[in-house]
């Protein structure tokens, strides 16, 4: 007998197994699985695919630090006076060997070592039906390479593996890393499997926490964007993000902007129609961030001090929904504040200032992610709203940079973002494209509105380095060139001996 071990939170998707009206994602392990008694039905397939999924979640917060911390939106010391516990080192850019800011590859090469036991498995199949099969080897494949980006924007050459191993440990691997060039080669042949699996299905399950056809052409733009601008791919990987992106547009139903912009992240608001692939937080099974997200609010016990310079009175923990119970170790910069338009809906939906009253005058004592607020619970906070990795105005901003590269006009996906984030105070002489001051420099113009858009979603590092290194100089504390790239851990060098640190790191 073959035994299989897995170092992975697997779990049952009951709802997915008896109905469609639960869609809780249930972490209960199971440590050890063989061949004999796994692998002998549908409801056994679907459980290991929501166990992938389940491992996804427990991998947001290095999602979040990989794309966001070390770039422009967070900063500055904590107006509660808290220690930062060295997370200043992202922002000001001074990692090392010693202080990586993320170990082990984020961890992502356990659940990749799962994804590869999906499709070995699934590709051998007899006891599911073709369209289960093809949908689960269009999730894995999609799942996959949505990873290895991940690991190729962050440390360029990294390990390649695709094959299933019986008990699979980094650490003991041995194995070098392949060049970027090579990664993105699997990346764009994972993304052809999946695409070509999944066919004409862009059914989306689950309120959208489950991967689908329209998440797989939604990274695929991201990666031909990518190559089009890092790897001389031009015009012509470009022409195939945009073609991409009209597909979901063309063939998935229900796609659309959230008139209120707040209400996309709302927990009463899960699964709504501008989300396209969301991690699934809820109550009493999985919070936000496993918890790490009470690094990024202020404690409760001195932010209710501070006024909201909106409603003019102090702010209320409980009705506003504010504060957390850890350390306060990552502000939003004043500066990220004050960059947004006051118009903008997106600027208090996203950000909430704290201001000191005196004298009759406001002043900003700093300022925190709000993005996410969470729900009472027996009057206490907890933070189970989702957390989206692709929704329709990141599908919007994608295909008017497409467009840019294309000498195309971007004035209707860019007027639709603006319309939204105005609301009520739009006016299109004013705030339309292209009749904002900056909007003659169209690689600024976008870079400024995804800014807008996605402060602390985890895509702001990632797209200055998509448009270029001296974008990443001009708005970021990095000044040498192999600072684009991330250290790798010591413990990884020590114990894979096969691998290099990332050129230019001690």
């Amino acid at each position: 007998m073959k035994k299989i071990s897995f170092p992975i939170l697997l779990s049952l998707f009951i709802s997915l197994v008896t109905s469609c009206s639960k869609t809780d994602l249930d972490l209960s392990p199971v440590s050890s699985i063989t061949d004999n008694n796994f692998w002998k039905s549908a409801e056994q397939w679907e459980s290991f695919v929501i166990g992938v999924h389940s491992r996804l979640r427990t991998h947001t917060f290095n999602l979040f630090v990989l794309g966001g911390m070390r770039a422009d939106e967070f900063g500055e010391t904590s107006f509660g006076g808290e220690s930062t516990n060295n997370r200043e080192r992202l922002w000001l850019n001074t990692l090392n060997v010693s202080n990586p800011g993320v170990n082990g590859y984020g961890d992502f090469y356990s659940n990749i070592n799962q994804i590869n036991l999906l499709i070995q498995k699934t590709e051998e199949a007899t006891v599911l039906t073709e369209a289960n099969k093809s949908y689960y080897l269009g999730q894995a494949y999609g799942m996959r390479a949505f990873y290895y980006f991940h690991l190729l924007r962050s440390w360029g050459d990294v390990i390649i593996h695709t094959t299933a191993t019986t008990t699979f440990d980094l650490n003991k691997l041995a194995k070098e890393a392949s060049p970027a060039a090579e990664v993105m080669a699997l990346i764009k042949s994972d993304l052809d499997k999946s695409e070509a699996a999944f066919g004409t299905n862009y059914t989306f399950k689950s309120n959208k926490i489950i991967w689908s056809k329209s998440a797989t052409l939604m990274l695929k733009s991201e990666v031909y964007l990518w190559s089009s601008k890092r790897y001389s791919g031009g015009t012509a990987d470009a022409t195939i993000a945009k073609t991409a992106l009209q597909s979901i547009q063309q063939n998935a139903t229900g796609l659309g902007l959230m008139d209120n912009f707040r209400e996309i992240f709302g927990y009463a608001t899960k699964g709504n129609k501008e989300l396209i692939f969301a991690i699934r937080n809820d109550l009493n099974e999985y919070n936000f961030m496993g918890g790490e997200f009470m690094v990024y609010l202020p404690q409760i016990n001195y932010i209710g001090n501070y006024y909201d310079s909106l409603s003019h009175s102090k702010i209320d923990v409980q009705k506003d929904l504010v504060g957390g119970t850890g350390g306060f170790q990552a502000p939003i910069k004043k500066s990220t504040y004050y960059r947004f338009p006051k118009e903008d809906t997106r600027k208090y939906a996203s950000i909430q200032g704290a201001f000191t009253f005196n004298n009759n005058e406001y002043a900003l004592a700093g300022c925190f992610l709000s993005k996410y607020q969470g729900i009472l619970n027996a009057g206490s906070r907890v933070m189970i709203d989702d957390y989206p990795i692709y929704r329709y105005a990141d599908l919007l901003l994608m295909l008017a940079e497409a467009k840019v590269t294309l000498g195309e006009s971007p004035a209707d996906e860019i007027n639709q973002i603006r319309k939204r984030a105005y609301g009520v105070n739009y006016q299109e002489q004013l705030h339309g494209f292209p009749n904002q001051a900056g909007d003659d420099n169209l690689d600024e113009m976008i870079l400024q509105e995804r800014f807008f858009e996605f402060v602390g979603e985890g895509k702001r590092w990632y797209d200055l380095l998509r448009f270029g290194k001296e974008y990443v100089y001009k708005y970021t504390t990095v000044t040498e060139e192999y600072k684009l790239l991330w250290p790798v851990d010591l413990t990884t060098l020590t114990n894979n001996k096969a691998l290099q640190q990332t050129p230019g790191y001690l």
